[in-house]
C-alpha cells in the first residue's frame, strides 16, 4: 500500500518527491480505519495525506471522503490539488447554487470522490435530508480541516464547527476520521480528543518553518506604514500578501501601492467570487505583486513560491500570526514574515473582541423575544432587540445547536428544551482573546527568538530559536527608517482620500415608524461625500482630538472640507446654501463648523434642522433597523426653506439613517437635492450616524 501511495504522491509533484517525516504514517492510520489528529506546521502537507487516504480508500471500493473546510479560497486550492491524481473534487457552497444539482448526480453515481463543505453546510436542512443520503456505499472518510476550530480554545469562533462533532458521533465506527491543524496547544488538543475520543491517534510535529525570516518593525501611524510599503515592497522577491485587519485599509493600501508604480490589488470577502478567483490566479501566477487582503485570503491558500507576508497591521493573536505567515516560503529558501504595528491596533482588536462571542445577557434576550411571538425572523429579532446582525447570527447559531431554538422556514421559534447560559464558557472564552492580544504585545517586544516566541505559544515540543529571524540574527532586513518626504507623501495620500457617502434606497425590512419598503427617488439623498476615515493619519486625527478634546473643528479643516467640495467634489447641480445636522449634546459644534464652511463658499447658512428628541447616540444603536428607528422621529423642519441644491453637514457617518432621514423631511418641505457632507466616516467602529 505505501508503494502505491509513493506512486501517487510523484504522479502528483514530479519523480523525485518523497514523503515527509509523518504522512505516510498518518495516512497508514486512515488506512487502518482509526481516528487522527494531524498537528503540522504550515506547509507540511496535510492536505496530501488526505487526499492520498482518499485515493487509496477509493480503490478499495469505500465511498466518497466528506471534507469540511472553512474558506472557498482553500476549497479552489485544494480541488486543483485533488485533480492532479485523478480524484473528483466537488465543492457545495453559497457561491455555486446552480451547479447543487449536478453535484448531486455524481455522487448518486459514484464519480465524486471528495465532496467539500463548509461547516456552516452542516446546518442547511435541505443538504442533511436530501444530499448526504445519495452516497449510496457510505461516507469513505471524514475530514475535518483546520480542527482547532471544533475547540472552544480555537481562535475563530464558528459555533458551526459544534455541528462537526455530533455528526462524527453518528459515524460507524469503521469510518475513518482524520483532523487536521497547525495551530493547535496543548489544551485545543486536548479539548479535540475529549470530543473525538480517547482512542484519537495524534501525529505532532515541528512548528518551526525554516525558510521564513521574520522581523517586527514599529511604526507610528498608517502614514509611516505606507510610506515603509512604498519604499520596502518593490525590493522584496517575488509576490507576496499584505494583510489588513479592515476592508477600508486593504483598499486604501492597494490604491497608495499602485500610485507608487507597485501592482497590487485588493482582496477581501464581499468582492464577489469570480473577481477573487482571478486574483487568486493571478498571484499564484506572478501576475501581480502583492494582494493587499483580509483573513480572507488566511488558511490553506498555497502558493508555494510565495516570497513575503506583511502585516500592516498587528494581527490579534499569535495563532493568526503564525497562519498568515505560513502562506509563505513553502517551497524557496529564503521568505520574509515582516509585522508593521501602529497605535491603533490594539483599538481595532478590542472592538473585534467586543463583538465576538455572544454574551449570556444577549442569548437571553434573544431567547426571551423568540418566547414572546409566533416566531421572528432574524430582522424581527433586530427590531425588538439592539444587537448587530453578526452577533444575532452567533446567538442564533449557539440556540439552534442547543435545541433551545428551532428554525422553521424563516422563522426561529422556542422549543421545549431547558436551555441555561453558559456564563463560565462565554467568559473564559473572551478572557482567552484578551490574553491572545496581550501575548501579541509581548511578541513584537521581545528581544528573543521570535520564531520561538511562536512556537513557545502553540506548545510545540520541539521549539528551538531559529537562527534566521532579525533578533537572532542581530539585525535588521529591512529599515525601520522612512524617509520624511514619503511619510509628508502618505499623509497628503490619506488628506486626498475621501470616501463616497452612498445614498440608501430602502427602508429596513418591516419598516420604521409608519415608513417602510422602498424610499421614493424623489426623497432619496444625492451620493455624498467624508473628509477622511475617523482617526487616520490624514484628516481624522484632527476630527477626533477636535471633536472630543478641543470642541471646536479647527480652520485647517475648513479649509480641507471647502477645498474637496469646490475642486474635488463639485456637486451638480452646485449648491445653493448649507445647513446642518443638530444635536442636543454638542449643540454649536457641527452648526458652526458648516457656518464656517458656507462662508468660504459663499453661500447662505440656514439652521433650519432641529432636534426635537433626545434620543441615545447613534453609535450605541448596533443594526440598521434600530440605528433608523433611532432617528427617524427625532429631528423637525423648522422655518421656510430657500430655494436649491443644499448641503447637510455633520461630523461623523456610519449608517447614514441620519442623513438619510434628514434629507427625506427637506426633500419632502419641498427643498432642492440634498448633498451630505460629514467630516469623517466612521464605519466599523467610533461615533456615527
Amino acid at each position: 500500500m505505501r508503494k502505491r501511495g509513493e506512486q501517487l504522491l510523484k504522479q502528483m509533484f514530479g519523480p523525485e518527491a518523497q514523503f515527509r517525516e509523518g504522512q505516510w504514517e498518518a495516512i497508514e492510520s486512515v488506512l487502518q480505519r482509526r481516528r487522527t489528529l494531524v498537528v503540522q506546521k504550515t506547509g507540511w502537507g496535510k492536505s496530501i495525506v488526505y487526499f492520498l487516504a482518499t485515493k487509496l480508500l477509493r480503490e478499495e471500493g469505500a465511498g466518497p471522503t466528506i471534507l469540511i473546510s472553512p474558506l472557498l479560497s482553500l476549497m479552489r486550492n485544494q480541488i486543483d490539488m485533488a485533480a492532479r491524481i485523478g480524484i473528483r473534487a466537488e465543492s457545495i457552497n453559497s457561491t455555486n447554487p446552480d451547479e447543487w444539482e449536478e453535484i448531486k448526480g455524481t455522487l448518486e453515481q459514484g464519480k465524486c470522490d471528495v465532496l467539500l463543505i463548509s461547516p456552516e453546510r452542516l446546518a442547511n436542512k435541505e443538504f442533511l435530508e436530501k444530499v448526504l443520503p445519495v452516497i449510496e456505499d457510505g461516507i469513505g472518510m471524514f475530514v475535518v480541516d483546520e480542527a482547532h476550530c471544533i475547540s472552544d480554545w480555537g481562535h475563530d469562533f464558528r459555533p458551526d464547527y459544534r455541528r462537526i462533532v455530533r455528526i462524527l458521533n453518528l459515524l460507524p465506527e469503521n469510518v475513518p476520521v482524520i483532523a487536521t491543524t497547525a495551530t493547535a496547544n496543548n489544551r485545543v488538543i486536548r479539548d479535540i480528543k475529549e470530543q473525538l475520543g480517547d482512542q484519537l491517534l495524534i501525529s505532532r510535529g515541528p512548528l518551526t518553518r525554516e525558510s521564513l525570516k521574520l522581523q517586527s518593525i514599529k511604526l507610528a501611524d498608517q502614514a509611516e506604514r505606507l510610506a515603509w510599503l512604498a519604499e520596502n515592497v518593490r525590493v522584496m522577491a517575488g509576490s507576496g500578501i499584505i494583510y489588513c485587519l479592515t476592508v477600508a485599509d486593504c483598499r486604501r493600501v492597494a490604491v497608495w501601492l499602485r500610485l507608487n508604480g507597485i501592482d497590487a490589488l485588493e482582496y477581501y470577502g464581499d468582492l464577489g467570487n469570480e473577481l477573487r478567483e482571478e486574483r487568486e490566479r493571478l498571484l499564484l501566477n506572478n501576475g501581480v505583486k502583492a494582494l493587499v487582503a483580509t483573513v480572507a485570503l488566511g488558511m490553506g491558500y498555497d502558493k508555494p513560491d510565495l516570497g513575503y507576508v506583511i502585516h500592516y497591521q498587528r494581527p490579534g493573536s499569535l495563532v493568526a500570526y503564525y497562519q498568515q505567515i505560513g502562506r509563505a516560503g513553502r517551497a524557496v529558501d529564503d521568505a520574509y514574515a515582516i509585522l508593521l504595528n501602529g497605535r491603533e491596533d490594539d483599538e481595532i482588536h478590542e472592538y473585534f473582541i467586543s463583538g465576538a462571542f455572544p454574551g449570556a445577557d444577549e442569548m437571553i434576550k434573544v431567547l426571551g423575544a423568540i418566547e414572546a411571538s409566533d416566531g421572528l425572523s432574524m430582522h424581527g429579532i433586530q427590531k425588538e432587540i439592539n444587537i448587530s446582525q453578526g452577533r444575532l447570527s452567533n446567538c442564533l447559531k449557539v440556540l439552534e445547536i442547543d435545541g433551545a431554538v428551532l428554525k422553521k422556514d424563516k422563522k426561529y421559534i422556542r422549543s421545549a428544551k431547558p436551555w441555561f447560559p453558559d456564563t463560565k464558557r462565554s467568559e473564559a472564552v473572551t478572557e482567552l482573546r484578551k490574553k491572545e492580544l496581550l501575548q501579541m504585545q509581548q511578541f513584537i517586544v521581545t528581544s528573543g527568538c521570535l520564531m520561538k516566541y511562536v512556537a513557545d505559544e502553540l506548545n510545540d515540543p520541539y521549539a528551538k530559536e531559529c537562527g534566521r529571524c532579525a533578533n537572532c540574527l542581530g539585525r535588521q532586513f529591512f529599515s525601520e527608517q522612512v524617509a520624511h518626504s514619503k511619510i509628508i507623501e502618505a499623509i497628503e495620500f490619506l488628506r486626498k482620500d475621501f470616501l463616497a457617502i452612498e445614498p440608501r434606497k430602502k427602508w429596513p425590512t418591516g419598516g420604521v415608524g409608519e415608513i417602510k419598503g422602498k424610499i421614493p427617488e424623489e426623497f432619496q439623498m444625492q451620493r455624498g461625500i467624508a473628509l477622511c476615515a475617523y482617526g487616520d493619519a490624514g484628516w481624522g486625527r484632527f476630527v477626533r482630538d477636535d471633536k472630543y478634546e478641543n470642541g471646536f473643528f479647527r480652520d485647517e479643516l475648513v479649509d480641507a472640507a471647502v477645498s474637496l467640495i469646490k475642486e474635488k467634489w463639485q456637486p451638480v447641480p452646485f449648491l445653493k446654501w448649507v445647513t446642518a445636522v443638530p444635536s442636543l449634546r454638542r449643540p454649536a459644534l457641527v452648526p458652526e463648523f458648516a457656518k464656517r464652511v458656507a462662508e468660504r463658499l459663499g453661500l447662505p447658512f440656514h439652521p433650519i434642522l432641529e432636534k426635537i428628541k433626545d434620543k441615545p447616540a447613534q453609535k450605541s444603536m448596533k443594526n440598521s433597523i434600530q440605528q433608523a428607528q433611532n432617528v427617524y422621529d427625532a429631528f423637525m423642519v423648522s422655518g421656510d426653506l430657500p430655494d436649491g441644491p443644499v448641503l447637510l453637514v455633520d461630523d461623523m457617518v456610519d449608517s447614514r439613517w441620519t442623513f438619510t432621514v434628514c434629507s427625506r423631511m427637506l426633500l419632502m418641505r419641498g427643498s432642492g437635492p440634498v448633498f451630505p457632507f460629514a467630516l469623517a466616516s466612521t464605519a466599523g467602529g467610533g461615533e456615527g450616524n
